[in-house]
């Protein structure tokens, strides 16, 4: 089994939440791989500005997650795990970065997020991260 660790962000701006839309149509939190002797902040910091064009400052770690997927290339069983952090930034510009696979990239007001997004458990770590704010 091949191990990965990746890291990203809740975004907050006053009352609203980054999110980003897929090719597919799925809404997401924005993260990504660590990459060699990086930290797994800055990683967090670097993938949100990267998918998103959003400059962020960490307020609070959130928490991990993981999950296991089949690979693409292998067809091996890779676990994940995922470092969450609360971010703010200071404004709603945003430009999806298309060829990482975004089509939008968007400030969703907080109640409505949650429900947005693909994913269960990141609907739980936006959830979470709610709790904090």
């Amino acid at each position: 089994m091949i191990e990965e660790v990746s890291a990203g962000g809740v975004v907050v701006f006053k009352n609203t939440l980054l999110l980003l839309r897929k090719f597919n149509g799925d809404w997401v939190l924005p993260k990504g791989r660590v990459e060699k002797d990086e930290d797994i902040k800055d990683t967090a910091l670097r993938e949100v500005l990267e998918e998103s064009g959003v400059k962020a400052e960490i307020l609070k770690y959130i928490g991990m997650i993981h999950y296991t997927y089949k690979n693409l290339k292998g067809n091996r069983l890779v676990y994940k795990s995922v470092h969450w952090y609360l971010m703010k930034t200071n404004s709603m510009e945003a430009i999806p970065q298309k060829r990482e696979g975004f089509t939008e990239a968007t400030f969703v007001h907080m109640d409505k997020a949650a429900k947005l997004v693909k994913h269960e458990d990141e609907e739980k770590i936006i959830d979470k991260a709610l709790l904090f704010l």
